[in-house]
């Protein structure tokens, strides 16, 4: 199985923020120097076509210590960017129009123009056939993961707008890594999904769902006993560092697991059934 790959980006410019901030025209990729101009185009990418006001946009330039001559600055800011983004598209291709209104500044793109947009067309499609058609939506949960580059929004000043769509991409993202892994668990090789269970269970220690798939998947294997230590080093994670216990669901899985319980079978549940 492979993973289906982003449609085609069309005569426009392409914006990639699912990482370092890129450009994309035609077969050439560009990078914006500056911090405040990455900062300006990527508060406008994550905002389509909606304005922001000067005041968030002076929140996510220059934060609580803007410059004594702030709206100049922003509006020189904003000449430039839209500069170079025409300069960019070049004659052959399309640039967004950056507008200004009444009510602050928008960025005026066509549909599919921005990576994040692309990541969850791909992740929504990916889970409405996820129970008819497991294979389709592996397919479509690795292309969405591939274009990812690193942090989302990374080298672009951390305002309060971009920082909590920053946090709200990295959730998505983990999402859709859990989903992937348990379609993983039902089509992929088995021992390539538990070392990526591993992995991803020791960089995100309190994510339960993944803990519980790394327990279901070594059970599968035939290492029950590998299973109860996964449960047993997540649980003295819990209630060293944080004071708690296990949810009630992840208990209810060790029990199952001892008791040998036939419908931990993977051909007793239903493909893309949620964990």
């Amino acid at each position: 199985m492979q993973a289906e790959r982003p449609g085609a980006r069309g005569a426009g410019l392409f914006f990639q923020v699912l990482g370092p901030l890129e450009i994309h025209a035609g077969d050439r990729t560009h990078t914006m120097t500056g911090s405040l101009q990455r900062t300006l185009l990527t508060a406008l990418l994550i905002s389509p076509g909606q304005p922001l006001s000067a005041e968030q946009l002076y929140g996510e330039l220059w934060g609580e210590n803007p410059p004594a001559t702030f709206e100049n600055s922003l509006q020189a800011h904003v000449y430039r960017l839209r500069r170079t983004l025409q300069e960019l598209a070049g004659p052959a291709r399309t640039a967004p129009e950056l507008l200004t209104r009444s009510s602050g500044y928008a960025l005026d793109m066509r549909a599919g123009a921005v990576d994040v947009e692309t990541f969850r067309d791909l992740s929504s499609r990916a889970r409405e056939c996820m129970r008819r058609d497991p294979e389709r939506a592996y397919g479509l949960f690795g292309g969405a993961l591939s274009l990812w580059r690193g942090d989302p929004l990374q080298g672009v000043a951390q305002g309060p707008m971009c920082q909590s769509v920053a946090l709200a991409l990295s959730e998505e993202y983990l999402a859709v890594v859990e989903d992937t892994l348990w379609l993983g668990m039902q089509l992929a090789d088995p021992v390539h999904t538990i070392s990526e269970l591993k992995r991803m269970s020791a960089i995100h220690p309190w994510r339960e769902r993944l803990t519980e798939m790394l327990m279901l998947a070594l059970y599968r294997a035939g290492r029950q006993a590998e299973a109860l230590e996964a449960y047993n080093g997540a649980r003295l994670r819990l209630v060293n560092e944080l004071g708690l216990e296990p949810s009630a669901k992840l208990r209810r899985l060790l029990q199952d697991i001892l008791n040998q319980d036939p419908a931990l079978d993977p051909r007793a549940l239903v493909p893309g059934a949620a964990l």
